[in-house]
């Protein structure tokens, strides 16, 4: 009987330390395509306006986030 319980704490305490199962179908996971994608239409709305001041878009990283700035 104790080997049992010892058992199923080793067995419980290895399933709470172990690392999350990858599942990219989970409702909020963020897939590379989709920010593919969200990446461009925000270059493509950035060519847009500074298009309209007869510019262009640049863009650069900072802090892990894209910025875009009209430049001559």
């Amino acid at each position: 009987m104790k080997w049992i319980a010892l058992t199923c704490a080793a067995v419980v305490a290895g399933c709470v330390n172990s690392p999350p199962v990858d599942n990219p179908s989970s409702p909020g996971e963020i897939r590379p395509q989709s920010d593919e994608r969200i990446e461009a239409r925000q270059l493509e709305q950035a060519e847009a306006e500074c298009s309209a001041q007869g510019k262009h878009a640049v863009s650069h990283r900072d802090e892990g986030v894209t910025l875009y700035d009209c430049k001559d």
